[in-house]
C-alpha cells in the first residue's frame, strides 16, 4: 500500500494527483516530438477538469505556465507563449501608490471638490448653473443617503458657499425621490383590496344566501335533478 507521506509533493493541489504523474511521465519522454505531443493533450485534460478558468483572460496561457511549474520548470517543450523562469515566475510586482488625498469636507468626499473646482473656471454661465445644480442635489443625496432623513435647501446653499467662497448658487431645488423600501407595509406583505358587489352578489350572479337571479333556492334545484334521474 502506497501512502501519501511516500509519495511526491503536489505543486498545485487543484489538479490533482494523477495530472502530476502524467507531468512526471512527460519528463521521462525522451523523443521530443512525442513530449510535445503528449504535453498538448495534457493541456486540454488541465482545461476540462478547470472548467472556471475558461473565464479568466489568457486562459491557455496559464494553463502552460501552470504545466511548467508542476515540473519544477525541468519541462523541454515548446509553448506558444513565453516560457516562465523559476526565478521570475512567483516575483511580485510593485506595489501601487496610494493616492494621498485629505480633503477639507471629508463628509463630501475629494470629488466634490474637483467638481466645484472645475465649476468656478467655467466660463459659460449655463454650464457653471448646471454644475451648481448637480452638485448641490448631489450633496443633498449624500446627506440622505448618510443620515436617514432630509436637509434644508438653506443648509446646502450655506455649505455651498462654505466651499466655492459664494460664487456658486443653485437655483434648481433638489429633490430627492423617496425610497420606495419606506413605502412598503411593516410587514413585508401586500396590500389587496377586495372589490365588494353593491347588490350583494358574487362573480356569478348569485346572491349570497344561495338564490339565483330567478329567486330559486339552489338545494331545491338539486333536488328535483335528483327525483327526475332516478
Amino acid at each position: 500500500m502506497e501512502y501519501n507521506t511516500q509519495r511526491s509533493h503536489l505543486s498545485m493541489k487543484e489538479y490533482g494527483r494523477h495530472i502530476q504523474k502524467m507531468v512526471d511521465y512527460l519528463l521521462n519522454i525522451s523523443d521530443k516530438p512525442k513530449r510535445q505531443e503528449q504535453a498538448a493533450i495534457l493541456i486540454e485534460l488541465m482545461g476540462f477538469l478547470n472548467p472556471h478558468l475558461k473565464n479568466v483572460e489568457d486562459f491557455r496561457h496559464k494553463l502552460w505556465d501552470h504545466l511548467y511549474y508542476m515540473s519544477d520548470f525541468k519541462l523541454e517543450v515548446d509553448s506558444p507563449y513565453p516560457i516562465p523562469t523559476k526565478e521570475t515566475y512567483k516575483v511580485k510586482p510593485d506595489p501601487l501608490p496610494y493616492p494621498k488625498r485629505y480633503p477639507n469636507h471629508r463628509h463630501l468626499g475629494k470629488n466634490v471638490e474637483e467638481i466645484i473646482g472645475k465649476a468656478l473656471k467655467e466660463t459659460n454661465e449655463d454650464k457653471k448653473q448646471g454644475l451648481a445644480n448637480a452638485i448641490a442635489y448631489y450633496m443633498k443625496l449624500s446627506y440622505s443617503n448618510w443620515h436617514k432623513e432630509s436637509v434644508s435647501d438653506q443648509a446646502i446653499q450655506n455649505e455651498l458657499d462654505s466651499i466655492s467662497g459664494g460664487q456658486l448658487v443653485f437655483n434648481n431645488t433638489p429633490t430627492i425621490r423617496k425610497d420606495r423600501e419606506d413605502a412598503k407595509p411593516a410587514n413585508g406583505r401586500k396590500i389587496f383590496t377586495v372589490r365588494n358587489n353593491s347588490n350583494g352578489k358574487n362573480n356569478n350572479g348569485n346572491n349570497r344566501n344561495g338564490k339565483n337571479n330567478n329567486g330559486n333556492n339552489r338545494n331545491s334545484n338539486n333536488r328535483n335533478n335528483f327525483k327526475k334521474r332516478y
